[in-house]
Order: structure tokens, then C-alpha cells, then sequence
């Protein structure tokens, strides 16, 4: 099992699908850094061998991700918060932030529909 970045990759998968595992690396930026590095995109994660493992390590590390990753995007909406931003206060309310209606949709961040007295389902 290769480890890359703090992330167990699966071994089964396709490295191009198993580098996606580690946060802050979706399916265009995995196939980026296999081209730079010159690894097939076809090849499992149990087929890797440790040398091509070092380079993908290589290549990761240079990317922003995981903790660091994290670390930044909490910073940002945090920075939001503090400075009482339009988006900050829809992050502190935990209402959408990106300009989706609230009047019949929303319920993933609203929660469950408050119960109505009197009204039998």
C-alpha cells in the first residue's frame, strides 16, 4: 500500500483514481502529476514500484494539500467570520454561501423541517 502525503492509496485502484484520495488532488491535477512524472495512468497502486512511489511523493509534496490545505481554506472562511462578510455571516449561520435560494430548498444546511402543531403527516 503506498502511502503518499499522509494518505493510505488504495491498492486496487488506478493510480490516477488513487492519487484522488488525498485531499486538495481531484481527477486533473492527479493526471498533471503523473504526466510530469511520467508514470502510466493505468498502472495499479499494488504495481507501483518504490522508485515511481518516491517520485509521486516528490511531485505531492510540492502541491499544496492535505493539512495545509485544510489549514488555508478554514483560515479564509474564518477571515470571513471576523470581519463580519456577507459570506461569513452565511457560514456563521450555516445557511448557503454561494447565492442558492433558502425558501423551498437548503434542507442539507437548515436541517430537518421544524414539526407544525396540528398537522398529522
Amino acid at each position: 500500500m503506498a502511502r503518499i502525503a499522509g494518505v493510505n492509496l488504495p491498492n486496487e485502484k488506478r493510480i490516477e483514481i488513487g492519487l484522488t484520495y488525498i485531499h486538495g488532488i481531484g481527477r486533473s491535477r492527479a493526471s498533471a502529476v503523473l504526466e510530469q512524472t511520467g508514470i502510466s495512468p493505468d498502472v495499479r497502486v499494488k504495481d507501483l514500484t518504490e522508485k515511481e512511489v518516491a517520485t509521486l511523493r516528490r511531485e505531492v509534496e510540492q502541491l499544496e494539500v492535505e493539512g495545509d490545505l485544510r489549514r488555508r481554506v478554514f483560515a479564509s472562511i474564518q477571515r470571513l467570520k471576523d470581519i463580519n462578510a456577507y459570506r461569513g455571516i452565511r457560514h456563521k449561520r450555516r445557511l448557503p454561501v454561494r447565492g442558492q435560494r433558502t425558501r423551498s430548498n437548503a434542507r442539507t444546511w437548515k436541517g430537518p423541517r421544524p414539526a407544525k402543531a396540528g398537522k398529522k403527516r
